[in-house]
């Protein structure tokens, strides 16, 4: 495999914050307002109608308020990018972007909502609070453990669509990328030895999805090691992955995990070491999806690697939470679903991988983020789902 460089032009710093000036969301009404006529229909005294009907039939205002097609990107900045716990007034330029892409690329209204409190608890009852507003939580770059507790918990308090993105849209992309390395290498997926290089929000988001698919062998490193059973160090999560992976109950380090490995996945911000990489089985597939700097660089990794995946937008087949997660929230919408559920998650994966069709090749197992295909295949699949 050899990796191509992406030919855009180089962007400077100016460029970057110059169009982040003021930021990158603005709200535009659907209806004129350049009469007399035009306010008493859309303000008063003709919404007063409208308010009296929502207030006598609650469930109008899924049909004549925006709050059922809208989505909250909700983030406390704990983990946000390759930054860290930067705080919530230094993410919002991240949660606006997310947004923009939900409109861009998912044809959905969304605001960003950055919360000044890193208390589960509170974050709970804010969104508990703020839920006539709204028709469904995106979480984004909200720390582990924390993250684990937070979605889960507001998946039972609320009665609308919540996924927390940097696990189920990285595990999403992950596992349609992977079923078509598979054919590249003429693997059966179900019969492929994984390793998770990182037990955060990703690696445990991508664990869960693999085993929901039927890749049993699966073994999770976290910085201390191999997960399993034998160890006693490990957090609640980590023991009930633990107990779920690592079928063979391989103990030890990368070196160990990786020996005879088909499938390499790194979601952490460990590296590799170059020998270790050639002890995995031949035509192997190393997806190093760290960002900006993979645990290996791909021009390495194509060394020992068939099939070769980063998070990258230089380098060809980028694992991007786009190709997911604006499909998925669409397609839960669409549906009047109250949950994503793991079912729908695969349905998507499944969608995103067929979309690329007769262009397989090692350097093509996934399709462009920028592909206008995307997004209808895969609210398609998820509302298909729901249905099933």
């Amino acid at each position: 495999m050899t990796a191509r460089v992406n030919t855009q032009q180089p962007i400077s710093t100016e460029d970057i914050f110059a169009s982040h000036e003021g930021g990158k969301l603005s709200v535009e009404p659907l209806l004129p307002l350049d009469s007399s006529r035009a306010l008493s229909i859309a303000y008063t005294p003709g919404v007063a109608q409208v308010s009296r009907a929502i207030a006598a039939d609650p469930g109008l205002a899924a049909s004549h308020t925006w709050a059922s097609r809208l989505v909250v990107v909700v983030s406390d900045g704990t983990a946000v990018l390759g930054l860290g716990d930067i705080g919530p007034a230094a993410s919002l330029p991240v949660m606006e972007g997310k947004s923009a892409l939900f409109k861009a690329f998912g044809g959905l209204n969304s605001i960003p909502l950055v919360l000044d409190t890193t208390d589960v608890d509170e974050i709970i009852e804010t969104l508990v609070r703020l839920r006539p507003s709204y028709g469904a939580v995106n979480l984004e770059d909200i720390s582990a453990p924390r993250c684990f507790e937070l979605e889960q918990r507001l998946i039972e308090a609320l009665d609308c669509p919540v996924m927390h993105d940097d696990q189920h849209g990285t595990a999403i992309v992950v596992l349609a990328a992977l079923r078509n390395a598979a054919r590249v290498t003429g693997r059966t997926p179900e019969n492929m030895r994984v390793v998770i290089s990182g037990a955060g929000a990703a690696g445990v988001a991508c664990a869960n999805i693999l085993l929901e698919a039927g890749i049993a062998d699966v073994v999770v490193l976290d910085s201390r090691g191999i997960l399993s059973a034998a160890r006693d160090d490990l957090t609640p999560v980590k023991t009930d992955l633990a107990a779920r992976t690592n079928p063979r109950a391989v103990h030890g380090t990368a070196a160990d995990a990786l020996a005879g490995a088909d499938v390499f996945i790194g979601v952490s911000s460990g590296t590799v070491d170059e020998a270790i990489l050639s002890t995995m089985a031949p035509e192997g597939i190393i997806f190093a999806l760290s960002n900006p700097d993979p645990e290996v660089h791909p021009v390495v990794a194509a060394r020992y690697a068939a099939v070769v995946a980063t998070g990258r937008s230089d380098f060809p087949n980028q694992i991007n939470n786009v190709l997911a997660f604006p499909g998925v929230f669409r397609g839960a919408l669409d549906s009047g679903a109250r949950r994503i559920t793991a079912a729908m998650k695969v349905a998507a994966a499944t969608a995103i991988a067929d979309l690329v069709g007769d262009d397989l090749a090692p350097d093509c197992i996934i399709p462009s983020p920028l592909d206008p295909r995307v997004a209808p295949a895969v609210a398609a699949a998820v509302a298909a789902a729901v249905v099933r």
